[in-house]
């Protein structure tokens, strides 16, 4: 079974699994006896599995395909483009209120794990609804998981460049597990090994938020959210989550795992030091979800030193607890937002805080993780070549004092960070031109074009005072979003990979 597996295209099998969850929210809406959404997923679930398998079948008695990852790499690009066309079936014919081109862009949103949604209202969604867009975001999530070790490290792409001897979009580095494995089996490794991972933390958070007091679909929608940074909600956010401030000190903490891949996974190595700490992502996210709230709240924090009342203390701990959240939250890509933000925002007395929480979307999570942006290894990266170019501009003679690998990453690591950051630049240039061309206005536009590169959805509700509402946009502009949200979570680089000729010859 598994040798004919290996010999389907990723696509086909990824594929057969959004057919197979199909049947999850059908036997929910089923139990709540909504015979509706149950029919259409069901029959949906069984088109899906009779096309899968003619189509497998079919397949398998032709020559052998090409077993390599850019190969796989055009898969990934099918799946975030193409495979939404069939998950927006049953969500379309549940719904049946809405337009397919709507709820395609809703399996966009959910499946690149950016978790904007065009239905801002928690309630014109059936429960079924709200399961089917947390489930396609937590299957997002996992495939990123998985296909950051076995696909894009291969290729030096999603990060991985910035530590690679070879060109992006280039095989070349070297993997201990890895090292002689083909393509399809490298993918059946880091399945086996991190799908248990990521269903284990999911099960044991929303055991979590049962316990806090949501209710066992909110709780679960927000664990597999959070898990896949895709910040969803069955409820409209967690201000109207009953697990109050003990389910966001939950999520906080699971958050952390979008910050370094060596938060749950030693399968790709991005320091040559062992231990967590010595990553430099995960201590950069630190500082960052440290530094911030600091920084904003500190004139405010020393005011009420003077201050005996217990609830001005109370209000100073809500406001710096509103904003160490919102900035992990954002800088992870999820887009939660705390039910103390306001909070926060009153506090620090800023009126432009948005554009703050667009900056962290920007700067992103970590290398191989679920989080999008520009990742925090690039930003390291240049963090370190900035700084030994100030050092020259003092002492021209001087000598770095850092290892082999951290001169790597200074030199080359940088360079190639940098490409990559003028391609983001240019990316969000074109959109927020086209955007502004399909008559939405400049800070819209602006807005749509870094909550789709970024993978940060929420960012259409937080980052402007009067909410982007995407219903209203014209479909090419939906359109455009999706191509934006594509964008973001395969990264411009790999987009580029894509036009290997290489890829088209074999």
């Amino acid at each position: 079974m598994l040798a004919y597996l290996a010999r389907l295209p990723l696509f086909l099998i990824l594929a057969g699994i959004a057919a197979l969850a199909m049947f999850l929210p059908a036997f929910h809406a089923l139990l709540l006896e909504d015979h509706t959404i149950a029919r259409s997923f069901f029959y949906t679930g069984i088109l899906g599995l009779a096309l899968v398998s003619l189509t497998g079948v079919a397949m398998s008695t032709g020559p052998r395909r090409t077993d390599n990852d850019l190969a796989n790499l055009f898969s990934l690009f099918l799946t975030y483009s193409v495979l939404p066309l069939f998950l927006a079936i049953p969500f379309y014919e549940g719904l049946g209120t809405t337009s397919y081109l709507n709820a395609y862009v809703e399996m966009v949103s959910s499946l690149t794990t950016t978790g904007a949604t065009l239905f801002d209202e928690p309630g014109r969604l059936r429960d079924s609804l709200h399961l089917w867009r947390g489930m396609i975001g937590w299957l997002g999530g996992l495939l990123m998981w998985v296909t950051a070790s076995a696909v894009l490290a291969q290729l030096n792409l999603g990060g991985f460049e910035v530590t690679a001897t070879a060109e992006p979009g280039q095989g070349g580095t070297r993997f201990d597990r890895f090292e002689r494995a083909s393509a399809s089996r490298r993918l059946g490794r880091a399945t086996v090994t991190l799908a248990p991972v990521y269903v284990g933390l999911t099960v044991i958070m929303w055991l979590c938020l049962l316990v806090g007091g949501d209710r066992p679909l909110v709780g679960l929608v927000h664990a597999m959210s959070t898990m896949a940074t895709s910040g969803i909600s069955a409820v409209g956010g967690l201000q109207n989550a009953q697990s109050g401030i003990a389910g966001e000190a939950v999520i906080f903490l699971f958050l952390t795992f979008a910050l370094s891949r060596l938060t749950f996974s030693s399968d790709t190595v991005t320091t040559a030091r062992p231990g967590l700490w010595n990553d430099p992502e995960f201590r950069l996210g630190v500082i960052m979800v440290v530094g911030v709230p600091l920084a904003l709240f500190a004139r405010h924090w020393l005011g009420t030193l003077d201050v005996t009342e217990g609830q001005s203390w109370l209000a100073a701990f809500q406001a710096l607890w509103g904003g160490a959240f919102s900035v992990l939250s954002f800088l992870s890509t999820t887009g939660f937002e705390s039910a103390y933000w306001d909070a926060a925002q009153d506090w620090s007395g800023l009126e432009t805080s948005g554009l703050i929480l667009m900056g962290l979307a920007v700067m992103g999570g970590g290398v191989a993780t679920t989080a999008g942006g520009v990742k925090l290894l690039r930003v390291y990266a240049l963090y370190l070549a900035g700084t030994r170019e100030m050092e020259r501009l003092i002492h021209p003679s001087s000598v770095g004092r850092a290892g082999a690998r951290s001169r790597r990453i200074r030199r080359q690591g940088a360079f190639v960070a940098w490409i990559f950051f003028m391609l983001f630049a240019l990316s969000l240039a074109f959109l927020s031109v086209v955007f502004s061309a399909l008559g939405i206005g400049f800070e819209q536009a602006l807005v749509l074009s870094v909550a789709g590169l970024s993978t940060t959805g929420p960012l259409t509700h937080s980052a402007l005072e009067v909410p982007i509402n995407l219903l209203t946009i014209g479909p090419w502009a939906k359109l455009t979003f999706c191509a934006a949200m594509v964008i973001g979570r395969l990264e411009t680089l790999a987009i580029i990979a894509l036009l290997n000729p290489g890829l088209w010859r074999d």
